[in-house]
């Protein structure tokens, strides 16, 4: 994989668990070369020659609590306004690699700060970091196994370094820490991060630079947008213009679609006995409630995607149709109903997807097992995909999933990293990476999809499905947006099916098991069939 290039992705602030299972998911998984950078929420992390000693508070004070986790090094903390970078790259196992990859992180680092416009950053021997004087700016901590390195450096921009009182940082007493902020350097986030992945490059990029960043925050010109596109909520259009898409360049909303996304309409005798058997459960299906435009093709064939805890989202992502209004209690006879109905139905593969339900401790996770348990127990033969919310990330939530054991964990990327705050603000690429990186460490199957029209360009997409790839995904659905409403996200142009095809072939050569790609594609279209695809 030397032609094969750095891949730096700018993600926002993430937790600590999750940029932790993504770079995990990298290291195991890919081959390739990637460079993670964020921000963390404030945590303490303690290497694997850390002690409590050098913690001066009680750990239960510690603003974010302490983390043991499996880098070189010491205790440190993390937190806003500190740029951490985790490369995960080959380390080729000779004598001396691994210092010399540690020197070549510093390197990236004090050759990012000259740039910057602060000359006097250096190596201190014997101590791992980046210095100037006496003071750290950047710690650097280290994990290399199976030749690919994890972890990296913490780069001081401008963090409020009081939190650095409550320990010993890096185990070094008597010496400070500083920042670009307290060395007179006054530069923004953005600014630091360009110097970084310039620098990066260099060092790891000979197979060339292939970069994504989520959209940084900028403050709408809300006057501006104003009339940009009639009926779009300005907080939307304002997280489109944040993203660089011009929200009053759209396809309009009643502009007739190409032929190849008019779906046929069947009625016929197999639709009416489907939609009977679900309203005589009381059962509903996101084939309705997000108006799919091949649910008559998939009911008059059997198949259809049950929708569990209610039908009232508590998220409101720009393209989805589903209601979001207050959401009703959880059911708990619907598990029940919903094995019922496979059984009813003859059904091999049932899919079971819901809306997000962030008003329950657990996301709803525990619907998604009771309901995976429900169709095992009366349809043994039966095969159950769920298509799961994020969960906010809660790995007891999701472990309470992958427990149940459905033969298809499905969680939707949905977008490319740049337009996920503008399509769905409550959620974030680095999460959505994180839940597919911990449902194949628990050995399930795992799929994921996109919807394209938003703005994306191709290279953009070729990216996403890289890092899915990257962290395990099996399976990949690939299909046009369509707006639903005057009030959702403008459709940027529409993809034709040569374009999906070769989207297809793309993502096939990346080793996919399955890519099912054409404009009408949706997360469960063809389910059965991908699903099988993958076993073989």
């Amino acid at each position: 994989m030397n032609d094969s290039p750095l891949r730096a992705r700018w993600l926002g602030r993430v937790s600590f668990a999750e940029a932790h299972a993504v770079q995990t998911a990298l290291h195991g998984r890919s081959s390739g070369r990637h460079l993670l950078l964020l921000e963390h929420p404030s945590v303490y992390t303690m290497g694997a020659r850390g002690t409590l000693d050098h913690v001066l508070v009680p750990p239960a004070e510690l603003a974010g609590g302490l983390v043991r986790t499996n880098r070189g090094g010491d205790v440190t903390w993390h937190g806003p306004g500190q740029l951490v970078g985790y490369p995960v790259v080959p380390v080729p196992p000779a004598p001396g690699a691994v210092t010399a990859h540690v020197h070549a992180v510093e390197q990236v680092v004090i050759d990012a700060l000259a740039d910057l416009g602060l000359p006097g950053a250096t190596r201190s021997p014997g101590y791992p970091g980046v210095w100037v004087g006496d003071r750290k700016i950047a710690a650097v901590g280290i994990r290399v196994t199976r030749g690919r390195s994890m972890h990296g450096f913490a780069l001081n921009v401008d963090p409020d370094l009081s939190a650095f009182d409550a320990i010993v940082p890096c185990g070094l007493h008597g010496r400070g820490v500083t920042s670009l902020e307290a060395e007179g350097v006054a530069v923004g986030m953005r600014e630091v991060a360009d110097a970084v992945v310039a620098r990066a490059a260099e060092c790891w990029g000979a197979g060339g630079l292939e970069r994504q960043d989520v959209a940084w925050r900028a403050a709408p010109d809300v006057a501006a947008l104003s009339g940009a596109s009639a009926g779009v909520p300005v907080r939307l259009l304002g997280r489109l213009a944040a993203a660089g898409v011009d929200p009053g360049a759209g396809l309009p909303v009643d502009q007739r679609k190409p032929a190849w996304l008019r779906a046929p309409v069947r009625l016929g005798t197999e639709y009416r006995a489907l939609r009977g058997e679900l309203r005589q459960r009381s059962l509903a299906t996101v084939c309705e409630e997000a108006g799919c435009p091949n649910l008559s093709e998939c009911w008059s064939a059997g198949t259809a995607t049950f929708m569990i805890n209610g039908s009232r989202c508590t998220r409101a992502c720009g393209f989805c149709l589903v209601d979001t209004r207050h959401p009703e209690a959880v059911d708990a006879g619907e598990p029940a109903r919903v094995a019922d109905a496979v059984a009813a139905m003859g059904l091999g593969h049932a899919v079971v997807t819901a809306v997000a339900r962030d008003d329950l401790p657990d996301g709803g996770a525990a619907a998604f097992a009771a309901t995976v348990d429900a169709v095992h127990a009366r349809c043994p033969g039966s095969d159950v995909e769920v298509l799961i919310p994020d969960c906010k990330g809660n790995a007891a939530a999701l472990d309470t999933i992958f427990a149940a054991r459905p033969e298809v964990l499905n969680h939707n990327l949905e977008t490319v990293a740049r337009l996920q705050r503008a399509v769905r603000p409550s959620a974030s690429y680095a999460r959505s990476l994180a839940v597919l990186a911990r449902a194949k460490d628990a050995g399930l199957t795992t799929k994921s999809g996109l919807i394209l029209g938003m703005g994306e360009s191709e290279d953009e997409v070729l990216g996403a499905l890289a890092d899915l790839r990257a962290v395990g995904v099996d399976i990949v659905t690939l299909g046009q947006y369509l707006r639903p409403t005057a009030a959702h996200l403008p459709v940027a142009r529409w993809w034709d099916p040569d374009e999906f095809a070769a989207l297809a072939a793309a993502g096939r050569a990346m080793g996919f098991a399955h890519v099912q790609a054409s404009p009408l594609t949706r997360s469960s279209y063809h389910a059965r069939e991908a699903a099988a695809s993958s076993r073989h």
